[in-house]
């Protein structure tokens, strides 16, 4: 029989509430068994039963976890890394997988040092517009992207008195690293970025807005957010030389687990709202969507970790995220075109 890797989570927020727990609970070779919070009563609503431990230092002195995931504060993000590394856990990092390059290259040498296995948790690899848009390019049927543009607007006209709408970046490290991350698993490291990150709503105390362009040779990728977008229904529009796709509408999987249902099922990432294609001349075309499924990443972590597969998300991948999202922050702050070394 296959090991279970024992699985600490440190943090009980959004992120460790309903993207990491639920699907840990689910996949095989993983077993949930502490969780650092200071509500131990917030985890038992939710996890009848499991250990709460009150800080870090408590569940890394823990010989039955293997396997740790990070989904504290930003802050945090490296040094409880680094310190879990060092402890000889393998991590999974939320993201952003951190707050600056620099960082991001301390945590992958640390574990590289320890022998163990660091990967950042990179869900909407698994979005089923995202998996559409991957079956697309691979058939051929757009030809040759030259622009490609991807929004994660909101409608949230009023800021929330939460720490994520005043951290550093704002909604740039927030929602910026998911369009990065699909950018660079599309078309690789860009040339340069041009960035511009601005609070547009009153009392925002960080970035809620920005527009962000990727260039590349005879490309360019644009990632855009606004948090004051009453109609935010495009999500996709890429445009080749075998023509154009137009995808609005959300992956249904956060959606789904907020509404308190439970990943799996037979209905379970099915996006009901197709996109379109047209190549310029015939009518458009309603194109079907691939089922996303979140639980791919950690079936493909806990083979990984069993020696069955490859690290989902290597580090040095989550650098490169890193390293365009410095840029466009230095982009943004210099209001100039940021060349990438």
């Amino acid at each position: 029989m296959m090991r279970e890797i024992g699985v600490g989570l440190i943090g009980y927020g959004l992120a460790g509430r309903v993207f990491h727990a639920p699907f840990v609970e689910l996949t095989a070779g993983l077993q949930l068994r502490a969780v650092v919070s200071r509500d131990a009563a917030k985890v038992h609503a939710g996890l009848p039963g499991m250990a709460v431990v009150p800080d870090v230092a408590a569940l890394l002195a823990r010989p039955d976890i293997d396997l740790v995931i990070v989904a504290s504060p930003d802050d945090f993000h490296a040094d409880h890394a680094v310190a879990a590394l060092k402890a000889g856990k393998h991590v999974v990092v939320d993201k952003p997988f951190a707050t600056s390059a620099a960082d991001a290259r301390r945590m992958a040498q640390a574990a590289g040092d320890s022998g163990t296995m660091l990967t950042a948790f990179q869900n909407r690899r698994w979005d089923a517009d995202f998996l559409t848009l991957r079956r697309l390019i691979a058939e051929g049927r757009l030809g040759e992207i030259v622009h490609f543009e991807s929004h994660f607007d909101r409608w949230r006209p009023v800021p929330a008195a939460v720490w994520k709408e005043a951290r550093a970046g704002g909604s740039w490290l927030d929602l910026g690293p998911h369009l990065v991350d699909q950018a660079l698993c599309l078309f690789g490291r860009p040339d340069a970025v041009t960035a511009d990150l601005a609070a547009l709503r009153p009392g925002a105390p960080a970035p809620d807005w920005f527009h962000v362009v990727l260039h590349y040779p005879g490309r360019r990728a644009v990632l855009r957010s606004s948090k004051m977008a009453a109609d935010h229904g495009l999500r996709f529009a890429v445009h080749g030389t075998g023509g154009s796709w137009i995808k609005p509408g959300i992956d249904p999987q956060e959606p789904a687990i907020l509404g308190g249902a439970a990943p799996g099922g037979p209905d379970w990432g099915l996006d009901p709202i197709q996109g379109h294609f047209t190549n310029g001349v015939d009518p458009a075309q309603s194109v079907p969507n691939e089922r996303g499924d979140y639980r791919l990443f950690w079936q493909a972590l806990a083979d990984a970790l069993h020696g069955k597969g490859e690290n989902p998300v290597p580090a040095a991948q989550a650098i490169a995220v890193m390293e365009v999202l410095e840029a466009g922050m230095a982009s943004s702050e210099q209001g100039r075109r940021i060349t990438l070394a």
